[in-house]
């Protein structure tokens, strides 16, 4: 391995000499072709004009969606390790893509490299141990499916299409957090690939550090390829969606009601506004879960006697539950952002719904097909008290209630000013809470909903020098500073 990587280093700093009149593309060409030569057959690249390469590259937002030089699959995590060595020793920028849902441009996708996790997709289960090992590339869909012959599941994705690795790696927000907490709560073990291109393993007792870091740090580290996480006993479960046209009143009572009495940790909601301009309507649609086949008498009777335009709420297994959600305005430019809440109170549910109206009014004529979104998720204050240290949240004291704010357009020319109205509108709606005396002004935001120019600072707080230290530690040359995301 040490001469093969010699001799790699030699061609290398060859290629790399030419390249320095040649231009950045030419550098990234080099990379590539470096990484065809050395990965095992399990592994691949491709380039423009195959198939492979268009779907690697692609996204569920458009606006984050970038061509790359080439595309590479890794199988091994051998071969993530050979990878990673090139990219650092050419200074290739890359991206490492789980399922593409996030949001923020050049996060997960690259003008260099493209490495698509998609053939980490392994999920097995160990009943003696309680442990879910799952692959980086797998969405939760499949994971659920996996472990539904056992009658167990997992604190995941509420939608159907989220990769686990990027929703895991960010905290994980889950039906089941009420239950369990944020999925990095439930995380027992990573498999990662070092920079160095050396495979380790990071746990509560080994590289514990790294660990931490892990939970809620995304990729400053490495590439994890695996992830273990504790499994809890899954029986049907009781749910769906109901949707309901315009704005109504009884939704936000319904909601407001739901936050103020329900405890339970089983029973979890969704109410999402929304103002859709291909249909010319505000709709707003209502996700109830009960994590048993029937919920307690009378808990969700707020929303089953609303009005609605279709339902679908039944008894069914819980991969039934997810695979019945809406995933969105797949195919179309977008931006998430968030504000982090203490709680609900009518007022604040009624500014979020004017927000929908106001910036209805203000953009349905200029950005064609405008989709606007505010999901409130009245999840228990408690959330964070089910796990430990780690890198996001900064702080357990209080448990953050992330409100989504979700916008999706068609034309490239309005991605500036559509980010301007998601950080007014986030910055309103904390002001309406601040003003109600919620002291959230400075609290950290829920990064696998923050928008892209949100500060390290804003998100990780007083976390922030412990994880640059770990960072500095098992990435000293930031080969990973060479990928998107949230950098240390």
């Amino acid at each position: 391995m040490r001469r093969a990587t010699a001799i790699l280093v030699l061609s290398l700093t060859s290629l790399l000499t030419s390249a320095q009149t040649e231009g950045p593309n030419f550098v990234y060409e080099v990379a590539c072709d470096a990484i065809a030569d050395v990965i095992s057959h399990e592994s691949a690249v491709y380039y423009p004009g195959e198939y492979t390469y268009a779907v690697d590259n692609s996204h569920w937002a458009l606006s984050s969606t970038t061509n790359s030089t080439c595309t590479v699959e890794p199988g091994t995590a051998e071969d993530v390790g050979k990878i990673l060595l090139i990219l650092g020793l050419t200074r290739t920028p890359f991206g490492i893509k789980g399922a593409g849902h996030t949001a923020n441009p050049g996060y997960s996708a690259t003008p260099g490299v493209q490495i698509a996790m998609k053939r980490f997709t392994e999920v097995t289960y160990d009943a003696k141990a309680g442990v879910a090992k799952i692959g980086t590339g797998n969405i939760w869909d499949n994971v659920y499916a996996a472990l539904e012959p056992y009658n167990v599941s997992v604190v995941g994705g509420r939608v159907s299409g989220i990769g686990v690795a990027g929703f895991t790696l960010g905290g994980g927000y889950s039906f089941k957090s009420n239950q369990y907490g944020l999925t990095i709560d439930t995380a027992v073990g990573f498999e990662v690939v070092l920079p160095t291109g050396v495979v380790v393993n990071a746990t509560a007792n080994e590289r514990s550090d790294l660990f931490w870091g892990l939970k809620g740090g995304f990729n400053n580290f490495g590439i994890v390829t695996t992830l273990y996480l504790e499994t809890h006993p899954q029986t049907a479960v009781w749910g769906g969606s109901i949707v309901t046209t315009g704005v109504d009143d009884a939704v936000v009572a319904a909601t407001q009601n739901f936050y103020d009495t329900v405890t339970d940790p089983k029973a979890a909601i969704l109410t999402t506004f929304n103002y859709d301009a291909s249909l010319g309507m505000s709709i707003t649609e209502m996700t109830l879960y009960y994590n048993a086949p029937t919920p307690p008498e009378g808990m969700f009777d707020d929303f089953l006697s609303l009005t609605s335009l279709t339902r679908n709420i039944s008894t069914r297994s819980y991969l039934s539950l997810i695979l019945s959600t809406v995933e969105g305005s797949n195919g179309l430019r977008g931006f998430f952002h968030t504000v982090s809440l203490y709680g609900y109170s009518t007022s604040l549910l009624n500014a979020i719904v004017n927000q929908t109206q106001f910036y209805k009014g203000r953009l349905e004529s200029d950005v064609p097909g405008v989709f606007i979104s505010y999901d409130v998720e009245p999840i228990l204050p408690s959330v964070f008290s089910h796990g430990s240290d780690s890198a996001w949240p900064p702080s357990r004291e209080n448990g953050i209630l992330p409100l989504n704010i979700y916008y999706a357009w068609a034309l490239p020319e309005n991605d500036t000013l559509i980010n301007q109205i998601m950080i007014e509108s986030a910055n309103y709606l904390t002001q309406v809470a601040v003003s109600e005396g919620q002291d959230i002004a400075e609290t950290s935001l829920y990064p696998n909903y923050a928008i892209y120019n949100t500060t390290m600072e804003r998100i990780y707080a007083s976390n922030l020098p412990r994880l640059r230290e770990v960072q500095a530690k098992y990435d000293p040359f930031n080969v990973m500073g060479l990928s998107g995301g949230w950098k240390c």
